[in-house]
């Protein structure tokens, strides 16, 4: 039996919208992510607050998540919707 569908595994990552750090612990990864960083998360951003004609920017944290996810791909000799041979 020749393998005719080899599947690729591909990781998609992501970050969570930047918060100022001390409400971002409950922060979570939208559906089919899985979190990678703790507590706080990451302090690689800034958020911005509009007060009247000014907008502030504060340093804050976010998130990274990561999905996990196959993307169908034929072996190679093989094409098509099927995975058909030579």
């Amino acid at each position: 039996q020749v393998k005719k569908q080899c599947d690729q595994k591909l990781l998609i990552r992501m970050k969570t919208k930047c918060v100022p750090c001390s409400l971002n612990l409950d922060t979570q990864c939208p559906a089919g992510y899985t979190k990678i960083t703790n507590g706080t998360g990451t302090p690689d951003c800034r958020y911005y607050l509009e007060i009247k004609a000014h907008t502030l920017s504060f340093p804050g944290c976010r998130h990274r998540c990561v999905k996990e996810f196959e993307q169908p791909e034929c072996c190679q000799g093989h094409w098509g919707p099927d995975c058909l041979g030579r």
